[in-house]
């Protein structure tokens, strides 16, 4: 307990750079009394609408709710969806918005209705090819201000095309050059662009679907964990396993497993931006991989028992820590 206290006044101090796929998460709320005659379908009677960052930008929001320093690289569009997404990352706390590259494709907007505290439906509006050679200059650029003046890089991809592996590997290499851990939290099957990062955070899906292996078993994780580990060179492996908790895994060192800290699971939404925020900021504030990703597992614990995009402050955090190891 007496650690993971003394990180936790340490993560405000830290100053994090985030390259990725930046969204934003538009909610809809309201009722449902009744179903649609024109179709077995209910009908959602709208009481208001709410805006917050996703993706890339709802990591940028975690960190910015723990009181550290954010500075968020992304590509965004010129539209309507990119001034209300600069809005709710200023309202998030997150107020710089240099590295948010303008480029020639909608920003990508997640919208979700919600009655009565359940998720009745989602509907995308993205563009998910590759980013052209510009704006990846433009990012790496961007990244090149910025990466000697912070602690810890984290590159949050959902597949929308930002993260190419250029971008990824000029970033990774970056941050080796002045010693930076790089935390990567992944999607696609190509890991190879994530080579030489500090640590991988794929879900139990995510490393099924990349390694091909079905996952029924820790002796199929552990074959499953071998393969990216080869492809990876170097980086540290953490699979979270839903209701089973976390698995880190490194070249020449035994398996750790943590059971989850959920006690009500209400929206898994965001949870995974929540853990790559906290296990970067518990790195870059000195704490060795098994603490950060403890004190990792609490806070994914906690943001589960929320609706929608969310994240966890200090204070729940210390709360959770004194809830768990008090005597």
């Amino acid at each position: 307990m007496h650690e993971l206290t003394a990180t936790l006044a340490k993560l405000s101090q830290q100053r994090v750079l985030i390259v990725g796929d930046v969204m934003l998460d538009e909610y809809i709320w309201g009722d449902v009394t009744r179903i649609s005659p024109e179709a077995p379908v209910p009908i959602v009677n709208v009481r208001s609408r709410s805006y917050r960052p996703g993706g890339a930008s709802n990591v940028a929001a975690s960190i910015a709710a723990l009181n550290a320093e954010v500075l968020l690289g992304g590509v965004i569009g010129d539209d309507l969806a990119a001034q209300q997404l600069k809005l709710a990352l200023e309202q998030a706390g997150v107020g710089e918005s240099s590295g948010l590259i303008k480029a020639q494709r909608p920003t990508t907007l997640k919208t979700r209705i919600i009655a009565h505290n359940q998720q009745m439906l989602r509907y995308d509006s993205e563009v998910n090819t590759t980013l052209d050679a510009a704006s990846e200059t433009a990012l790496c650029a961007w990244v090149d201000k910025q990466i000697a003046n912070c602690q810890v890089c984290i590159l949050s991809d959902y597949a929308k095309g930002v993260l190419t592996e250029r971008v990824c590997q000029h970033v990774i290499q970056q941050a080796r050059r002045y010693n930076i851990p790089v935390v990567v939290d992944p999607k696609g099957i190509n890991y190879q662009r994530y080579a030489q990062a500090s640590v991988i955070t794929p879900n139990l899906q995510e490393t099924q679907v990349v390694t091909g292996l079905s996952l029924h078993s820790l002796e199929q994780l552990q074959r499953a964990a071998d393969h990216l580990l080869d492809l990876l060179q170097g980086a540290a492996l953490i699979i979270t396993r839903s209701a089973d908790g976390m698995a880190l895994y490194r070249n020449q060192h035994a398996p750790v497993f943590l059971p989850t800290h959920a006690r009500n699971v209400y929206d898994v939404t965001g949870a995974g931006d929540t853990v790559v925020a906290i296990l970067a900021l518990a790195l870059a504030s000195g704490s060795s991989l098994e603490q950060a990703m403890q004190l990792a597992n609490i806070a994914a614990g906690i943001v589960v028992g929320k609706v929608g995009t969310a994240t966890v402050d200090l204070a729940e955090l210390s709360q959770a820590i004194t809830s768990l190891y008090s005597v």
